[in-house]
């Protein structure tokens, strides 16, 4: 964890400086957070399915994550208003620089046929989305111990105000992206 940050304050932030020439250290673009977010849209009829989503979130983030619940009630989806759909963790300070850290060097290369990640993910606003289509690649997760192989989002969020900015300052963190 410490890694990065110092990476931040002693590599990054001087290579953004004269990157985008910037007049002062404070307009350097910083990672904000990271969100982690899994739908499950079968824990409608089976409640177990969120407890086991949940202990792998909280396996691979090291943080407990919140429970998300339908806010309106679907009939064509039998969805009724306040039923647990996901699952989701906000990862911020030390934390966020650890799973940043895992998921760079360590989960990501572990993908079978990895070329890198999409360059063309993020949203306008400076804001990075990742789509991963399995659980099983952070080592944290026993293969033994899973019930059913789930994705996940994660959503980087930045204060970089464009997107090219955003992908510099990933880059820089160690970011795979695709040539």
């Amino acid at each position: 964890m410490a890694r990065l940050k110092d990476l931040y304050v002693k590599e990054i932030v001087p290579a953004m400086m004269n990157k985008f020439s910037y007049k002062s250290v404070m307009q350097v673009p910083k990672l904000d957070k990271i969100v982690i977010n899994v739908g499950a849209g079968e824990a409608k009829d089976n409640s177990k399915v969120i407890d086991a989503i949940s202990a792998d979130i909280a396996a691979i983030t090291g943080q407990k994550p919140m429970t998300c619940k339908a806010k309106k009630s679907v009939a064509n989806f039998k969805l009724r208003e306040g039923m647990a759909i996901g699952v989701k963790a906000t990862l911020r300070g030390s934390m966020m620089y650890e799973f940043l850290d895992r998921l760079f060097n360590v989960a990501l290369p572990r993908v079978r046929d990895f070329r890198g990640i999409n360059a063309n993910s993020f949203d306008g606003r400076g804001n990075y989305n990742l789509g991963i289509k399995e659980q099983l690649i952070f080592p944290e997760i026993d293969y033994d111990k899973v019930d059913k192989v789930r994705g996940m989002d994660i959503c980087f969020v930045t204060t970089a105000k464009t997107d090219e900015e955003a992908k510099e300052l990933l880059t820089l963190f160690g970011a795979p992206f695709a040539k």
